[in-house]
């Protein structure tokens, strides 16, 4: 079963949780995601199946979307509110022009400490198994990208908002780190990714539905494979050349005489592979994904 599928991830199961679970229920081994979610965000998570999991390599860097709240009063050892408070718990209504000022500083390029809790390596070991162990965790800042960060609206104690980040940001960092600079703690209380590279919402489906699918097959809840990748130009195999790719042989096409990839179809969903341009329009598949 090769095919890109979209779940809109439920609060309280981590990534792993999700991938485990459709592999029951499509009886499909190969499947992996695209970007972790914590456990207590809910959203965009794309998994890529079958021969597709070679794709994955091409979203290491993918920007991401969310939406979310800042809940402010106290810091968690998580950086959200899954974690233990680790301040004094204040009672505070911040304003909206507080925030906001709070927030300015954190879009563009800056440098953050990634939280404690999460999947950085400190010499071979992930940070959280060391923190859930006591033992110290020191992680270095490293630059970051925050695309936009909106503040949305400010009631009692929590802040909404909307952030456009790379690859590699933490939304819990951001949150605890505007607690610090307004000195009263904060930490991620509400986190929903609506966006993960080209998936959004639009094409997320709940867990319900990929098991009510499952037994009549759930090959219509894929995403169409045309929209993969869309920085990569397309070309449709004729016959003959998609023979040659199957069996990884060069082949010359004509229309892409510049772009270094390209997508191989066969037919209108069949993705067959990734070429490489080797010369003029002689291309030689890079992964043959059938």
């Amino acid at each position: 079963m090769n095919g890109v599928l979209v779940v809109d991830k439920p609060k309280g199961m981590t990534s792993h949780d999700v991938v485990n679970r459709v592999r029951r229920l499509l009886h499909e081994k190969s499947v992996g995601h695209l970007g972790t979610l914590d456990p207590m965000a809910t959203g965009v998570l794309p998994l890529v199946m079958g021969k597709l999991t070679r794709l994955a390599q091409f979203y290491n860097a993918s920007e991401k979307a969310y939406e979310g709240e800042i809940r402010f009063g106290f810091a968690t050892d998580t950086y959200d509110a899954d974690g233990d408070p680790v301040t004094p718990v204040l009672a505070v209504a911040p304003s909206f022009e507080q925030v906001i000022g709070a927030a300015a500083r954190f879009r563009g390029v800056i440098e953050q400490t990634p939280p404690p809790f999460s999947a950085k390596k400190i010499e071979g070991v992930p940070a959280y198994k060391l923190a859930r162990q006591n033992r110290p965790v020191e992680l270095k800042p490293v630059p970051v990208e925050i695309k936009e960060f909106e503040i949305l609206g400010v009631e009692g104690d929590c802040a909404r908002f909307r952030a456009r980040v790379a690859s590699g940001t933490y939304m819990r960092s951001v949150a605890h780190e505007m607690g610090q600079a307004l000195g009263i703690g904060a930490h991620l209380s509400v986190l929903r990714r609506t966006a993960a590279a080209e998936f959004d919402l639009s094409h997320a489906r709940s867990l319900e539905e990929i098991e009510a699918a499952a037994g009549a097959g759930a090959e219509p809840l894929f995403v169409h494979l045309r929209r993969v990748l869309p920085a990569l130009p397309s070309v449709t195999a004729t016959d003959e050349a998609a023979a040659k790719i199957r069996v990884g042989r060069s082949v010359n096409l004509p229309e892409m005489s510049r772009a270094p990839l390209v997508k191989v179809f066969y037919g209108q969903n069949q993705l067959i592979a990734i070429a490489q341009r080797v010369a003029g329009t002689l291309f030689h598949p890079k992964f043959v994904l059938i």
